[in-house]
């Protein structure tokens, strides 16, 4: 019986456990599965943790000077006179790089241009200095009239004045002697004195305001003549200039000037002679004469595949190395443009399995240091832009 006892307790303990360690895996089985029914975002961010993380974009580019390479060019056909510049050189924008062979025509022209306008303005300036001194003259002319004449005429006016106050104290002398003769106090001898003194004064009055008149007509007549010959002087000072052709002369220079620069080729921007195409005696062709650019400062025009460039973005940083060995240490740049367009790529990898016909994005590099490549234009280099 005791057997039978300590058998059954053995089997429910068994039971007992049996059903504890199915609960703890039913347990461990929900929190398994529960994180990745509950939480998608979590499963998210963990596959995108797994997956790998781009810290650079890789591209092939070429070597340029700011600005690009410049083709200085000019009319076809023309001939080279002299070429003012060699391979090498650094010049100004502005400065003379060669002249066409018609320089000399064009040159002779401006001279025979400028010449004429110099003797039209000796023209001009020997009648203007004539007609001034004839307004000048015509000025002291009109002083001369006008000066003299009216001290006269203020002499003659005076001079009447005098005579009216004379002539009116006769009269009252007059007056009081006819009293006088009325009461039998004075003789008519003396009365008729008094009655011719004032008939004299009486004409000399009228003869003094007689030349006055004439005085007053001449002076102003002499005096209108003067001014309408300084009228006339001055009136014909502008004609002459128009005579001169004085603008016509100016005209012409100017045309002779132009034709004249059309011959001299000059630097469209300031940078360094990087290869002479047409040499001095040689007929200009479609090539142009040179090519131009400023190497003191270079660029570095990547070709990023299009499936990259969206991880380009200015200002990052770039390294530059050449796998040819152009230069030893690597270069340091910054991203400074990324260009708008998808081109066919133009630098091609060594490799022959490389890409051929990959669609890229240019993408310029300013360079932190130049000089190493100032002499290396057009150069095959690879570049790392940082993408984080």
């Amino acid at each position: 019986m005791q057997k039978k006892i300590q058998h059954w307790n053995g089997w429910i303990v068994g039971f007992t456990g049996s059903a504890i360690a199915i609960g703890l895996l039913s347990f461990g089985f929900v929190k398994l599965t529960r994180p990745n029914q509950s939480d998608p975002n979590r499963v998210a961010a963990n596959n995108l943790l797994a997956q790998p993380q781009r810290l650079e974009v890789v591209a092939l580019g070429r070597l340029e000077p700011q600005g690009e390479v410049i083709r200085v060019g000019a009319p076809s056909g023309e001939r080279i006179r002299q070429l003012k510049v060699s391979e090498g050189s650094f010049v100004e924008k502005g400065s003379v790089l060669a002249e066409l062979e018609s320089y000399a025509e064009r040159l002779a022209e401006r001279d025979l241009a400028a010449s004429q306008l110099a003797e039209a303005e000796q023209r001009l300036s020997a009648s203007t200095n004539y007609s001034l001194a004839q307004i000048q003259e015509s000025e002291t002319r009109i002083q001369q009239i006008d000066r003299p004449k009216t001290f006269e005429i203020d002499a003659q006016k005076a001079a009447i004045r005098k005579l009216e106050a004379e002539l009116a104290l006769a009269n009252v002398d007059l007056q009081r002697d006819r009293n006088l003769h009325g009461h039998g106090a004075i003789s008519k001898q003396s009365l008729d004195r008094q009655t011719s003194q004032v008939q004299q004064l009486e004409e000399q009055q009228n003869s003094a305001k007689a030349i006055l008149i004439k005085l007053e007509t001449g002076w102003q007549t002499d005096l209108d003549n003067a001014r309408a010959q300084r009228r006339s002087q001055e009136a014909n000072l502008p004609l002459i200039q128009i005579q001169a052709a004085i603008d016509s002369a100016r005209q012409n220079l100017k045309l002779a000037e132009a034709r004249l620069e059309r011959t001299i080729i000059r630097a469209t921007q300031s940078g360094r002679v990087l290869r002479i195409i047409t040499r001095a005696g040689e007929a200009i062709g479609n090539e142009g004469i040179l090519d131009l650019g400023n190497t003191r400062q270079m660029y570095v025009v990547a070709e990023v595949y299009e499936t990259d460039v969206g991880l380009v973005k200015v200002d990052q940083p770039v390294t530059i190395t050449s796998r040819n060995g152009a230069f030893n240490t690597p270069l340091k740049g910054k991203v400074v443009e990324i260009g708008w367009q998808i081109f066919k790529n133009n630098v091609l990898d060594d490799d022959p399995a490389a890409n051929a016909d990959a669609r890229v994005v240019e993408v310029k590099i300013r360079l932190d240091e130049s000089k190493p490549v100032e002499g290396l234009t057009n150069l095959q280099v690879d570049v790392r832009i940082a993408a984080k």
